[in-house]
């Protein structure tokens, strides 16, 4: 390909990519900053994207691009590549060229001064490729986290495409075989454990076995093993938790305790038949770590203060709206605790109970034996409560009964899945429930999402342009992080979650529109009016504040 002589911004100004206005005013930060290329400056404005970057620099450098995000490396290749010489440049090794050249892919090819050291290193020449930022970062943890994995599996097991980075826990009690299921099991949890991972889906595909967890909320691929291990795999974590290995048409549900250097983590398992096999999903509940508190998973003041309003109430309906995995039951938790003292008898009736909260009676359902929601519920009001925790508003006898019970005297704590909370008055009355029980027993409505927290060891700080300001309503000239990526967030720049809120408390202005069956916009203005702020407000705050980037909000919020 040959090189063309046009100027980066010349380029994406032909191509109406950015104005001569925006080139401009990039060129003179760029003037001011320093070191900074005129390509990290348009990222960080949100001018311009990371995969256009690439295109342009490609036909601009003559340097052919590549997409690392469904790559599979060369182990091989990457033994060759010292792991601190690849982090340290962000190189990724790929493969041997027919040559016996090393081809790699970068996300700064002008680093003369690095394809330098490593040719020497290696003592071969380099093909280059280009690839985004964040593509590079992901497969060097992807790449070089499935090296340390290879390391742990017994010999002849190999898995073949890539993980993230993670080292090695002991789990004794779950060693012992020599056959490669063990020891393949092992390794994709002591990656997860590391990595503060909530979950593992070991998914049957077309010709092979997808491993994946996720990690803050975002899935991760850890590796993909043969096919024909996936039975025993299965079979193995079946055993774990104490499942019919021989059924394998029908879901399932099981458990394992497994104690992780003195930690306990509570192991949830849950298979599922697929086309090509039994998905199995583990979620990962470590007992010692949780510590519930408003405060600390993310509430700001202003919403902190009109929920402990509505928790000193002797009675009335609590309920926490979110998406699967928003948090919701940890918020109940956080709840649970402002309440808990030796004058309260407090029950709650989960499936399953997620953490021991002393000091509270907890009840785990069990359907297969006849302990439902509602039966639990028609027996509670018998145990002389104060404060009762409904897990989930899943039906309309569930939701019926815990009016009932809001409405003799208690204060009930319950989640319900709606995108915000002025849809939850909707969504009872969906189910069933009149308008007039709505609106006599619902005190408060909490809407939540959680977002990434930015790392603090490597965010990079940058001022919101006026067209950025106008398309997401931050202040002009305020200034805001981006992730970037190091040894300390696993080079995701991210690293751990909080919350962001919607409260609503139900005032009489609320209840007579409820009451009239009104519609949603109805009552959505009605909340606005009274100063119930956005969930997109409400992280445009933690964006201003550095906590999260304007990324994250965006992706979890709507205007």
């Amino acid at each position: 390909m040959a090189k063309r002589s046009g100027r980066l911004g010349d380029m994406l100004v032909e191509e109406g990519v950015i104005t001569e206005e925006q080139l401009s005013a990039a060129l003179e930060r760029q003037r001011l900053l320093g070191k900074k290329r005129l390509g990290e400056i348009l990222l960080e404005s949100g001018l311009i994207t990371e995969a256009k970057l690439v295109e342009v620099l490609s036909r601009q450098l003559g340097i052919p691009s590549i997409s690392l995000s469904k790559y599979r490396p060369d182990l091989e290749v990457l033994r060759a590549v010292p792991e601190e010489l690849a982090r340290k440049y962000r190189v990724v090794p790929l493969f041997r060229t027919d040559s016996g050249d090393i081809a790699v892919a970068v996300e700064d090819p002008l680093n003369v001064l690095a394809m330098d050291e490593l040719r020497l290193i290696l003592g071969v020449d380099l093909k280059v490729f280009i690839a985004p930022s964040s593509e590079v970062r992901r497969a060097l943890d992807v790449f070089y986290g499935l090296l340390r994995v290879q390391k742990s599996l017994p010999e002849g097991s190999s898995p073949r495409a890539g993980g993230w980075e993670g080292g090695v826990i002991s789990l004794q009690e779950m060693s012992g075989e020599d056959a490669p299921a063990v020891g393949i099991l092992n390794s994709i949890l002591e990656e997860a454990l590391r990595n503060r991972a909530s979950d593992v889906h070991i998914e049957p595909q077309e010709g092979y076995c997808r491993i994946r967890a996720r990690v803050d909320g975002t899935l991760y691929d850890i590796m993909q093993v043969p096919l024909n291990v996936h039975p025993a795999l299965v079979s193995r974590v079946k055993v774990l938790g104490r499942m019919d290995i021989a059924e394998r048409r029908l879901p399932q549900d099981g458990r394992v305790v497994v104690d992780v250097g003195g930690k306990q983590v509570d192991v949830r398992i849950s298979t599922m038949p697929t086309i090509f096999g039994e998905k199995l999903v583990m979620r990962l509940l470590d007992r010692g770590g949780f510590e519930p508190d408003l405060k600390a998973i993310g509430m700001g003041h202003q919403e902190m203060a009109l929920v402990e309003d509505v928790l000193r109430f002797p009675y009335g309906m609590i309920l926490i709206s979110g998406p699967t995995g928003s948090g919701k039951t940890t918020t109940a938790y956080a709840m649970l605790k402002r309440l808990n003292s030796p004058e309260v008898n407090i029950i709650s009736v989960e499936d399953p109970v997620e953490y021991v909260i002393e000091g509270c009676n907890q009840v785990q359902v069990n359907e297969r034996a006849g302990l439902t929601f509602a039966e639990v519920l028609r027996s509670i009001l018998r145990q002389d409560p104060d404060k009762i925790f409904i897990g989930e508003m899943r039906d309309t006898e569930t939701a019926e009964l815990g009016i009932r019970a809001a409405l003799t005297g208690h204060l009930v704590i319950s989640t319900i899945h709606t995108n915000d909370a002025p849809s939850v008055p909707l969504r009872l009355m969906d189910m069933g429930v009149q308008p007039f029980l709505v609106a006599a027993s619902l005190t408060l409505v909490v809407a939540q999402r959680l977002v990434r927290r930015l790392c603090p060891s490597c965010k990079r700080a940058y001022e919101v342009s006026t067209e950025l300001s106008r398309a997401t309503g931050l202040p002009a000239g305020s200034v805001v992080y981006a992730p970037v990526g190091c040894p300390e967030c696993g080079f995701v720049g991210y690293r751990g979650r909080t919350g962001i809120f919607e409260v609503m408390p139900v005032s009489q202005e609320l209840r007579e529109i409820i009451i009239r069956g009104s519609n949603y916009a109805a009552l959505k203005e009605k909340a606005l009016e009274m100063g119930m702020r956005p969930l997109r407000e409400a992280g445009l705050e933690k964006v201003l504040q550095g906590i999260t980037s304007l990324e994250e909000v965006l992706q979890e919020t709507l205007v």
